[in-house]
């Protein structure tokens, strides 16, 4: 992802996405819940995921994934721009939209990517 209105664009590409209001920045939301959100740090936004998940990407590709002390222990993983496997960051973002999917959307979607 280049940046943060690619980030966007690709979000709102899953079903039942909106943007929303979260810490006071328009993001993309599902059920409520933030997909991803722009980072603190200009180079980077943040997505949504299990600290456990984190600890593997900050492990095996410390290029792309990161965090600062204000992340630390936080379910969330800042991702750097233009860096990576742009198909990898669209299916962690597709995950986080599986994990906070109801059932039935879950059903019509198909397998957590």
């Amino acid at each position: 992802m280049e940046d943060w209105d690619a980030v966007v664009s690709y979000a709102c590409t899953l079903p039942g996405v909106v943007m929303d209001s979260y810490y006071g920045s328009p993001v993309p939301k599902h059920n409520g819940k933030p997909l991803v959100a722009p980072g603190r740090e200009p180079d980077s936004f943040v997505l949504m995921i299990g600290v456990e998940e984190k600890a593997v990407l900050i492990d095996t590709d410390p290029a792309t994934f990161w965090e600062t002390d204000h992340y630390r222990g936080w379910p969330a993983v800042l991702v750097r721009y233009g860096s990576g496997d742009r198909e990898r960051i669209e299916a962690l973002i597709a995950r986080r939209w599986w994990d906070v999917a109801k059932r039935a959307e879950r059903n019509d979607y198909g397998p957590r990517p």
